[in-house]
């Protein structure tokens, strides 16, 4: 097992850590002597260099919202998927041209994070709309909102298979991948077996009409997505993971009372589905890979009588990944999953610069002010035991 700081460690262990992992880990010799100056103990440091990330699920919101988070993502991440649910959506190549340029003005001046946009599928999308996406070179998917399945999609999809048709065919002409947030909005189905329902009726039935369709299930949350997604052909349906659905349950919505800022979409699930979450990413499958759904909302929008859903996790998220990983004894496999997986799947070369993450203990800020407000990050308060900050 690798150690932590602080952990006394012989040679040998030393350097068998050095034989396995030689450019994920470094180990930092602390020699400490005592009166005598005699050696008591090498404790270590333990350190990861890992391959820049990028974010393939991103919620940047607009406006002064915007101007606050963006450089949080922007400070660990080299590209980010960024969602389309503004108001009003982001449903043209236009569109998503101008909220780009938004995005990069509001980012720090020395920042190169590259905003890879997305288009917000309606039931009149037009297939000239995803050819001009493509020419575009800044629109990299195309988001599927079931109308009423989360924030800001009363304008999403009310009959895929219906109005939608042509749109995906273009979309499979053009390999550009779909999106899709993966919920039934059918008040009679219960709100913990919307994705399951969803996989059976919408998802399963489109992946066998277009077979060569490139998929991306966001934010899985069930054992039911693991086994769908690890079932189709690998390279055409993948899936994100966020770290909210790999460290919490259901229990962590009500423990203590109302938990709002627990509180997103899809649901946090029963344990046995976190469990099969982890066991997923951590076992080093190409086909699931970083998406943090981090969704910021001002407080006063989570701590009322009908809370948004949504997540603010952008500035801690790597660290909750590195967590999970090394839970599991798998962080020779963190890279893959952080780092190369979207990449590779969506057909973009892999970031040449690289992070690292320090086993340092640090202190989550309890809010993060901005001109209306504040918001609320996940694990606000708390301590956390990676830190990520740029090589």
């Amino acid at each position: 097992m690798l150690a932590s700081i602080g952990t006394s460690v012989s040679d040998c262990q030393v350097m068998r850590t050095l034989l396995f992992f030689p450019s994920k880990i470094s180990r930092i010799p602390v020699v400490s002597f005592g009166r005598k100056s005699s050696l008591k103990a090498h404790s270590v440091k333990m350190e990861l260099s890992i391959t820049r990330p990028d974010d393939w699920h991103l919620h940047l919101r607009d406006g002064d919202v915007l101007k606050a988070v963006v450089p949080h993502s922007a400070q660990h991440f080299g590209r980010a998927i960024v969602m389309p649910n503004l108001k009003p959506p982001i449903t043209t190549t236009a569109a998503a041209v101008a909220y780009r340029e938004e995005i990069l003005k509001s980012l720090p001046a020395d920042s190169d994070f590259n905003p890879l946009m997305t288009l917000y599928l309606t039931d009149t999308t037009s297939p000239m709309e995803i050819k001009l996406a493509r020419e575009s070179q800044v629109v990299f998917g195309v988001k599927l909102y079931p109308a009423g399945a989360t924030t800001n999609s009363q304008d999403g999809v009310t009959d895929l298979f219906g109005k939608c048709l042509p749109v995906l065919q273009e979309m499979v002409e053009h390999n550009m991948p779909l999106l899709v947030h993966g919920e039934v909005t059918n008040p009679e189905v219960d709100m913990f077996d919307r994705e399951k329902v969803f996989i059976e009726t919408i998802l399963r039935p489109l992946v066998l009409k277009f077979p060569r369709l490139k998929v991306v299930m966001e934010h899985v949350t069930t054992m039911d997505a693991v086994n769908f997604v690890e079932s189709c052909n690998e390279g055409f349906v993948a899936a994100t993971v966020t770290p909210q659905h790999l460290v919490l349950n259901r229990n962590s919505l009500f423990q203590g009372g109302l938990q709002p800022h627990n509180f997103c979409l899809p649901v946090l699930k029963r344990e046995i589905h976190r469990q099969a979450l982890v066991s997923a990413v951590t076992r080093g499958s190409k086909r699931f890979f970083l998406g943090t759904d981090s969704a910021p909302h001002d407080r006063r929008r989570k701590e009322c009588s009908c809370g948004c859903a949504g997540i603010y996790n952008a500035p801690v998220a790597l660290s909750v990944y590195a967590k999970v990983f090394e839970k599991e004894n798998a962080l020779d496999k963190l890279e893959a999953f952080t780092s190369f997986n979207g990449p590779d799947f969506y057909g973009l070369p892999r970031n040449n610069s690289k992070i690292k993450l320090s086993k340092t203990p640090w202190k989550v800020p309890e809010s993060f002010s901005y001109a209306s407000g504040d918001i609320v990050p996940m694990f606000a308060g708390e301590m956390l035991d990676w830190l990520p900050s740029p090589l």
